[in-house]
C-alpha cells in the first residue's frame, strides 16, 4: 500500500478513511505530520507532547495517535534533494492516512515555487480553510473587549484570485490575452462602456464556481447547526457591491443553498423580519410588512413596490407556516454583509458576529484581523478541510531567527492539534486542552510574546517547551 521511497510508516496503526466527507476514524491512527521550517523544529515536539497527553489522559490506552513523520519545505530538500520542497513521498502519504498536521513552511517570495501552503490545498481539493477567532481570559490584546469576539472563518481555499492563474506585466501571452480583451470582448459588452486595459499591466483571473461556493458554504452551515442560540447564525462576507458576477454570484448562490437544501433549518435575515414584523401585529398587511421591511418603500416605483409586496407575500406562503411563530428563531440565521463593513464591526460590535463565510482573498485578511483582536497569530489556529483529507496547521510563519531556542510560542500549532481531536471525533481529549490552555495562561503561564504585553510583565517568561507542560499541569483532573 505504501510504495514510498524514503519513507517509514509505523508498523502499528490504521488509516482514516472518509466517508460522504467526512472521517472515519479507528482507535489507534496513524497520523502523518510535517515538523515545518524554522521554528517548527521547537513547536512540534511541544505540540506533540500536548496532543500525546491528552489523548492519554482522556483514553487512556483505549485511543492513540501513530505519528508519521513526512517532509516539506527546507527539511524536504536536505532529504530528497534541492528544489524538492514538496515530494511525492509527501503526497502519497496525505492520500493514504488521509489527515496530517503541520507546522510553518518556507516558501521563497516573488518568483520560483508557488506556496506551498496554497499548493497542499489545491492539490488535495481542501476548499474550506476554518479559522476560529476566540479569546482566552489574560491574553493581553489590544482591543478594549477581546472576550467579546467568538467566531470561526470559513474562507474559500481553491478559487478567487489566490488561484494562481496570472500573467507578468512583460508575459507576451498575457499581452495577447490582453489585447483581445481590449479589442474584442469589452467592446461587444455594452454594458463595460469605453474601459480599456492600460498595455503593461501584469493580469489575474478570478474564478468563482457555484460548485466551489456551495459546498464551502454547505460546510459553514452544518458547523453553525452544531452551536446554540444565538451562535447559529451564519454571514456571508462580500464585495457584490462591486463584483457583482463573482463576489455577487457568491452571495446569491450561497443564498440559494441555504434556502433549498437547508430550507428546513434556516432563515434568511430578511425573512425573519417578514415573520417578526407579522408575529407582532398578526393583522398586519402585506403592504405595511414591505414597508417595514424596505425603509425606502414609498420612494420606489410602483414597480418595485409591487416586487417588494410579492416578496414578502412568498416568504409568508412559504414558511410563514413552518418558520412562523418564533420559530426562526430557534434556526440559523443567514445574512451577508460588504466585507468592509466586517473589518468595522470586528472592532465595534464583535458579538454580533458567529461563523463568517467568504472568498479566499476577503478571508485571508479577515481571519488575520480578527486573530491580531484575541492575541495575534501565535493563537490563532488553522485548518483545510476537504471532502477526502484534512491539513491541519499553524497559520504563522516560520520566524527563523527564533528557530532552535525553545522561545517561540506554540499555540497555534497546539490549538490546531486540539481542531483535529475535534475533528476526528475526540471531543474529551480537545476539551482537556482547550481547558489546559485557557488556564495556563490565566495563571500568566505564558511564553516571552505574550508575558512582555501583559501588566505588570510577566518575567522570566516560559520556554516553548515550558508552555506545553504547563498546558498538561492545567488539564482539568477527572
Amino acid at each position: 500500500m505504501s510504495g514510498f521511497t524514503k519513507l517509514t510508516p509505523p508498523r502499528a496503526g490504521s488509516a482514516i478513511r472518509f466517508e460522504a466527507g467526512r472521517p472515519v476514524v479507528p482507535d489507534e491512527p496513524v497520523i502523518p505530520f510535517i515538523r515545518g521550517d524554522g521554528t517548527g523544529v521547537d513547536i512540534w515536539p511541544a505540540t506533540q507532547r500536548v496532543l500525546d497527553a491528552a489523548v492519554q489522559a482522556a483514553y487512556g490506552a483505549r485511543r492513540r495517535i501513530h505519528w508519521f513523520k513526512i517532509y516539506a519545505g527546507d527539511e524536504a530538500c536536505q532529504v530528497y534533494g534541492d528544489l524538492q520542497y514538496l515530494p511525492e513521498d509527501t503526497l502519497n502519504a496525505v492520500r493514504q492516512y488521509g489527515i496530517a498536521i503541520k507546522g510553518p513552511l518556507t516558501t521563497p517570495v516573488g518568483g520560483g515555487i508557488r506556496s506551498l501552503n496554497v499548493t497542499l490545498r489545491q492539490l488535495f481539493d481542501l476548499y474550506c480553510c476554518v479559522r476560529p477567532c476566540r479569546y482566552y481570559p489574560g491574553t493581553p490584546s489590544p482591543h478594549r473587549r477581546p472576550e467579546d469576539l467568538d467566531v470561526v472563518v470559513y474562507r474559500e481555499n481553491t478559487e478567487d484570485i489566490y488561484i494562481g492563474v496570472e500573467w507578468a506585466a512583460d508575459d507576451p501571452v498575457g499581452q495577447e490575452l490582453l489585447r483581445h480583451l481590449n479589442e474584442t470582448v469589452i467592446p461587444a459588452n455594452s454594458k463595460l462602456g469605453n474601459r480599456q486595459l492600460r498595455p503593461g499591466s501584469g493580469l489575474g483571473i478570478k474564478p468563482v464556481s457555484k460548485v466551489g461556493t456551495q459546498r464551502h458554504v454547505r460546510r459553514a452551515i452544518r458547523h453553525a447547526l452544531g452551536l446554540e442560540g444565538r451562535k447559529r447564525h451564519v454571514t456571508l462576507v462580500h464585495k457584490g457591491n462591486i463584483m457583482k458576477f463573482t463576489e455577487g454570484a457568491f452571495r446569491d448562490w450561497g443564498y440559494e443553498l441555504a434556502t433549498t437544501e437547508f430550507r428546513a433549518v434556516c432563515v434568511t435575515e430578511r425573512e425573519s423580519w417578514v415573520l417578526d414584523n407579522l408575529a407582532g401585529d398578526p393583522q398586519l398587511s402585506v403592504e405595511n410588512n414591505a414597508r417595514a421591511i424596505d425603509p425606502g418603500y414609498d420612494n420606489l416605483t410602483p414597480a418595485k413596490q409591487q416586487a417588494v409586496c410579492e416578496e414578502v407575500r412568498a416568504i409568508l406562503d412559504s414558511i410563514g407556516e413552518s418558520h412562523g411563530q418564533d420559530r426562526w428563531r430557534r434556526m440559523v440565521m443567514v445574512d451577508d454583509r460588504i466585507a468592509d463593513s466586517v473589518f468595522q464591526q470586528l472592532q465595534t460590535r464583535p458579538g454580533e458576529y458567529s461563523v463568517l463565510v467568504t472568498l479566499n482573498l476577503n478571508g485571508d485578511y479577515i481571519s488575520d484581523a480578527a486573530a491580531a483582536i484575541v492575541g495575534g497569530l501565535g493563537m490563532a489556529p488553522g485548518a483545510n478541510i476537504g471532502d477526502d483529507a484534512a491539513i491541519f496547521e499553524a497559520t504563522h510563519g516560520t520566524a527563523p531567527k527564533h528557530a532552535g531556542l525553545d522561545r517561540i510560542n506554540p499555540g497555534s500549532l497546539i490549538l490546531s492539534g486540539q481542531m483535529m481531536l475535534e475533528f476526528l471525533g475526540w471531543h474529551e481529549a480537545a476539551t482537556l486542552i482547550h481547558h489546559g490552555i485557557g488556564q495556563a495562561i490565566a495563571n500568566r503561564c505564558v511564553t516571552y510574546d505574550l508575558a512582555r504585553m501583559m501588566e505588570p510583565p510577566v518575567e522570566p517568561p516560559l520556554k516553548c517547551s515550558e508552555f506545553a507542560e504547563a498546558i498538561i499541569r492545567h488539564f482539568p483532573q477527572h
